[in-house]
């Protein structure tokens, strides 16, 4: 027999009543196996058998996957896979195995990976859509590398996930904060907790600090936070601030940074503006001593700042101001820089400064859309004017 092929199916009938068809099958290791499959009838233990057949994959080498094998045996050396990958940075691996124990794992572990179809897909990631379109997206996303690293492993004969019905993403407008908005922002942050008789160590100016620096460069919490001495030219006008890292937090581990962005793209160098750069050459005082590898922002203790710990004391500063409503995030800063550029000059200059391959992330994401219509349209449509 030739490798995937069965020989003659037989059927007995066992003590229970039921029937037993089994047949000689030639897996893909080259070695030949009984199969055999049941059913209350001679016809249904035969109809059983050739189903279990036409989907039975065996592999040796490539970890012993099989269409027959659990979701959970698939997912173990799924992660073992990518605990491998030197692509991939230790933030993105942490995420996934946690996107797979917290929204893929509690539905498919019962299955076997033959049992897993497209319907069986699509309906799940439908019922995590009804929660939240980035709850299905990152679904979705792991259901995916899954099914695509069983391919590979010859344990499915497709991948499921991909004949699903497509994710909509609702439709959103970012919003940017305007100039009062910001005055608020920037009072909030000078006045938190400045009375005297507060409790515990005073606020040491680092959050209103980097409140003006993420609005001068546009980049990320965790790639501010990681703005390095060395990476600030301060000779140049405007001055120049080179983006090259973020603070990861991973389990088990130290707040640290990483030397790399987020993307591959978005390592770059801003030019910020003046009320940016007088923060910053303030920062620098501070640390004048200090080597290049120095970071602009540093706990007491001159370790990274955790992003989660910033976002919330900027919580709470909002919280005080009364600013709530405002529903202000760190990422608010961002669109707010990309709005304005845009407006200032093009969505390619804003994509660049946020360091995107591509303008539609910026235009879908970051920049607010502009409700006034460009003035110079009246003066154009004014030559359609009736003659005297």
């Amino acid at each position: 027999m030739t490798v995937g092929t069965f020989g003659d199916i037989s059927v007995i009938q066992a003590s229970s009543g039921s029937y037993r068809a089994e047949a000689r099958y030639r897996d893909w290791d080259g070695r030949v196996r009984k199969v055999t499959a049941s059913g209350p009838s001679k016809r249904a233990a035969k109809f059983a058998l050739r189903e279990k057949l036409s989907t039975r994959m065996r592999v040796g080498a490539n970890g012993g996957l099989t269409s027959d094998s659990s979701f959970g045996a698939l997912a173990e050396l799924w992660l073992e896979d990518i605990a491998l990958s030197k692509e991939l940075a230790d933030g993105t691996k942490e995420l996934y195995g946690r996107e797979l124990r917290t929204l893929v794992m509690p539905t498919f572990e019962p299955f076997a990976l033959r049992e897993i179809t497209v319907g069986r897909v699509d309906r799940f990631l439908k019922l995590q859509a009804g929660r939240s379109y980035a709850r299905a997206r990152h679904s979705r996303v792991v259901l995916n590398l899954m099914f695509n690293f069983a391919l590979r492993q010859e344990a499915v004969v497709r991948n499921p996930v991909t004949g699903t019905t497509r994710l909509k993403r609702p439709k959103t407008n970012p919003k940017a904060l305007n100039l009062e908005q910001i005055e608020q922002i920037r009072l909030a942050a000078k006045g938190w907790r400045t009375g005297g008789s507060l409790n515990g160590p005073k606020p040491d100016g680092q959050v209103r600090d980097l409140i003006e620096v993420m609005l001068g460069t546009g980049a990320r919490i965790g790639e501010v936070l990681a703005i390095r001495k060395g990476d600030i030219n301060a000779a140049t006008a405007p001055m120049r601030v080179s983006i090259a890292g973020t603070i990861v937090v991973l389990k088990g581990r130290p707040v640290h940074r990483q030397d790399r962005p987020k993307t591959d793209s978005s390592n770059r160098t801003v030019a910020v503006p003046e009320f940016a750069a007088d923060v910053i050459r303030r920062r620098l005082e501070v640390i004048a001593n200090q080597d290049d590898d120095h970071l602009l922002f540093f706990s007491r203790n001159r370790t990274p700042l955790a992003p989660f710990n910033v976002r919330r004391t900027l919580r709470e500063i909002f919280k005080a101001a009364g600013l709530e409503e405002m529903k202000i995030s760190p990422h608010s800063f961002r669109r707010t820089g990309a709005t304005a550029i845009t407006r200032g000059a093009d969505l390619e200059t804003a994509a660049e400064f946020l360091g995107h391959t591509s303008t539609t992330v910026t235009r879908e994401h970051y920049v607010e859309v502009e409700e006034i219509v460009n003035l110079a349209s009246a003066t154009i449509l004014q030559a359609l004017a009736p003659v005297e």
